[in-house]
């Protein structure tokens, strides 16, 4: 894949109880639709005295592919509440099952609902949501006087440093969102009266997590 998207951390599970019905949702990252078979047969099988595992999915760099199944439940209960969370949160590449042990108590179509959406959002909230960005790794070449001053900069704009060579002069190795490196490079010339110089090193794609993009 060649462009940004988010997706979640790392496959994982939620459970979740109303009226002595237990809701497990798993999480899983996937790349073809083999890998939803693979996972769903892992779910029936660990799960195999469950009452329902009800799911949804989006597939693909665009979400060209979205599938979603009730397994039982009443029609539009399950798989569709699954789905719009995703939709929602606008993951990728991502398949959520929601495991149901049925506890004796009817919770009614809108329960159902409010029972498999829940159970999706607070699973991607227990998992966490990253954003696959591309960044350049830039080489910043300062005077060991500005270093002090580059670290703090760089802390209050939530970016990391990635290497650190001390020789003559300090370089330090940043990585940074592609399309933003023309307006990081002017900044910190700005912020350094042009006392600082940049040289671009390999691209690549990395995970941030969603709530510190930049």
């Amino acid at each position: 894949m060649t462009s940004n998207f988010i997706t979640i951390s790392k496959n994982g599970s939620h459970e979740l109880e109303i009226k002595k019905s237990r809701f497990i949702a798993t999480g899983f990252r996937i790349q073809t639709e083999p890998d939803v078979n693979q996972f769903l047969t892992q779910i029936k099988t660990t799960h195999h005295k469950a009452n329902h595992h009800c799911f949804a999915y989006m597939l693909g760099n665009d979400n060209h592919i979205q599938r979603a199944s009730d397994d039982g439940e009443p029609s539009g209960t399950a798989g569709v509440p699954i789905l719009e969370v995703l939709q929602k949160n606008e993951v990728h590449n991502v398949l959520v099952v929601v495991t149901r042990y049925f506890g004796g108590i009817k919770l009614g179509a809108g329960g159902l609902i409010r029972a498999y959406s829940n159970s999706t959002s607070q699973l991607l909230d227990e998992i966490g949501l990253v954003e696959r960005i591309e960044q350049t790794d830039l080489l910043l070449t300062i005077d060991y006087s500005q270093f002090d001053p580059l670290t703090h900069w760089l802390s209050v704009h939530k970016l990391m440093i990635q290497d650190t060579q001390y020789t003559e002069k300090v370089q330090v190795t940043v990585p940074v969102a592609t399309p933003q490196v023309e307006n990081f490079e002017k900044k910190l010339t700005d912020f350094f009266n042009g006392r600082i110089s940049f040289q671009s090193q390999a691209n690549q794609f990395n995970e941030i997590p969603l709530d510190n993009k930049h």
